[in-house]
């Protein structure tokens, strides 16, 4: 107490003129318009760059936020965009059928958002993590794709992160593809190196379709529904034995870059891997002939 009061006596004359200054400034700006004019507008141009910053900062800072909802719009928007090119090639047919059936298979599927946490490009069997697991409603075998196009296949499932197996992997990723508007379908499969590139194998030889056509998902697997995006077509060969051809495909998705992804939870994909096991089983189990 004693070293504040002597502290205070030492140095109080400064303390007397800032009080001074205080008390004349209010009285300057209370007292003369032009003066209480500038100093609001000063003021009021000092709050109004801190709101701005803080704007800019909060905008920042959702941008997470806003990717995770325009992936999932993105992705809403193909299916809805697939069923429209369909109820339009199908045009001259029972158009309300169509789009019933449409909106059913469309109200099957919900998509849960999630974030890549680890990922890899360089390797010939490449492994994802994203940040959603059995607590959030993943589950084994569900596809993942993102706002350009299919992603992988979810391989394991812990409590609040799961593996997905991506397309870039040479031993297990093998989907069943279609060509738009043309329904010829084959499997894409990735042969490594480039992670911008995969091959459709098994397109017929019957098949029309040119350069540039795009490829998207066939639908008739129980992990993709129809008309998720792969990629372009960018060349075209014969296959090995010369009985189909082998499609050069640039995939949509940029796997060097990929940061969100959702996964798709389909209603029906217990029941349908429930009946494949089941017909599996009774194969296996049924005597031979």
């Amino acid at each position: 107490m004693k070293n504040l009061l002597a502290f205070v006596t030492r140095y109080y004359h400064w303390f007397l003129f800032l009080l001074l200054e205080v008390i004349s400034g209010v009285l300057l700006f209370h007292s003369n318009n032009y003066q209480s004019s500038v100093w609001f507008s000063s003021a009021n141009a000092v709050v109004g760059s801190i709101y701005k910053l803080d704007a800019s900062v909060r905008s920042y800072f959702s941008l997470a936020r806003v990717n995770e909802e325009l992936t999932q719009r993105n992705f809403y928007m193909e299916r809805q965009l697939a069923q429209l090119r369909r109820l339009y090639a199908e045009a001259t047919h029972d158009t309300t059928a169509v789009e019933r059936q449409g909106l059913a298979m469309l109200s099957q599927f919900s998509v849960i958002p999630a974030k890549v946490v680890s990922n890899s490009v360089d390797k010939a069997d490449n492994m994802m993590t994203i940040n959603r697991g059995r607590a959030d409603g993943v589950e084994k075998d569900m596809g993942v794709v993102c706002g350009n196009g299919v992603v992988g296949v979810v391989y394991l499932v812990s409590e609040h992160y799961a593996a997905v197996i991506p397309l870039l992997n040479v031993s297990s990723s093998r989907i069943s593809c279609a060509i738009r508007g043309r329904d010829y379908f084959g499997y894409l499969q990735w042969y490594g190196g480039d992670p911008s590139e995969a091959f459709v194998e098994d397109i017929p030889r019957h098949a029309r379709f040119k350069r540039g056509d795009w490829v998207e998902t066939s639908g008739y697997s129980a992990i993709f529904p129809p008309g998720v995006l792969v990629g372009r077509i960018e060349h075209i060969y014969n296959s090995a034995d010369g009985l189909s051809y082998r499609l050069k495909v640039r995939l949509s998705t940029d796997f060097s870059c990929l940061r969100d992804v959702c996964v798709i939870s389909d209603k029906s994909i217990g029941e349908r891997q429930r009946l494949v096991e089941q017909v599996t089983d009774s194969i296996t189990m049924s005597p031979k002939q």
